[in-house]
């Protein structure tokens, strides 16, 4: 089964190619951000 955190990093890795440039790029690095902590945690 795959784990809730991959889920999150692959949405941030999506995010970063929305073409909102500034709200997506830091949308996106703090959603990886909070799944590589997911990862590490759980």
């Amino acid at each position: 089964m795959v784990r809730l955190s991959t889920y999150v990093i692959l949405a941030g890795v999506v995010m970063l190619f929305v073409p909102i440039p500034p709200i997506a790029t830091i949308l996106g690095v703090l959603t990886i951000g909070i799944g590589v902590v997911m990862r590490l945690l759980g």
